[in-house]
């Protein structure tokens, strides 16, 4: 039995989850495989959701590092938060500052301190609750304890594997 994407029209009934192969075949599945398939999917659907409200992923990201901070928030401390986000690097979240920055989302004090402005606010509060759907979307069928536990068993494999994953 295959996977399939029944969700191209979101407003269509989706066929009830059924796994790709039975248990006893999904023990000898790859892990590589999965795990990317799943990242993959995941993001792109968090993507889509960000790119209909305007916004690139990190452009996401330093709104959120910068909402809440009252006396702003020092430029280079959210980029050093950020930049080994999916290895985007300092350039890129440098780029994208500058674009909320133009865009009246940000504002700049010469000091590099960055304060979010009202109308950034809003669109943060507006996304925020767009990604609440969204994470409600990507866990729907899974309780909080199949979660952790995935969570647990893919940072054992990286462990395993002497590789490196951080996420604040």
């Amino acid at each position: 039995m295959r996977m399939t994407n029944t969700n191209a029209n979101t407003n269509a009934k989706k066929a009830p989850f059924s796994p790709s192969h039975s248990d006893a075949d999904l023990v000898n599945q790859p892990i590589g495989y999965w795990s990317s398939a799943a990242g993959k999917a995941v993001v792109h659907h968090i993507r889509t959701m960000l790119a209909e409200n305007g916004l690139t992923q990190p452009q996401w990201w330093v709104l959120n590092q910068v909402v809440g901070h009252e006396a702003g928030r020092d430029r280079k401390e959210v980029v050093e938060v950020l930049r080994g986000y999916l290895e985007f690097g300092e350039g890129p979240l440098h780029h994208d500052i500058d674009a909320l920055i133009g865009r009246g989302l940000l504002s700049q004090e010469e000091s590099g301190t960055l304060h979010i402005t009202e109308t950034g606010t809003a669109l943060q509060q507006r996304v925020a609750a767009s990604q609440g759907q969204t994470r409600g979307q990507i866990h729907e069928g899974i309780d909080d304890a199949e979660y952790v536990r995935a969570l647990k068993v893919l940072q054992r494999m990286i462990y395993n594997v002497d590789g490196r994953a951080w996420h604040h």
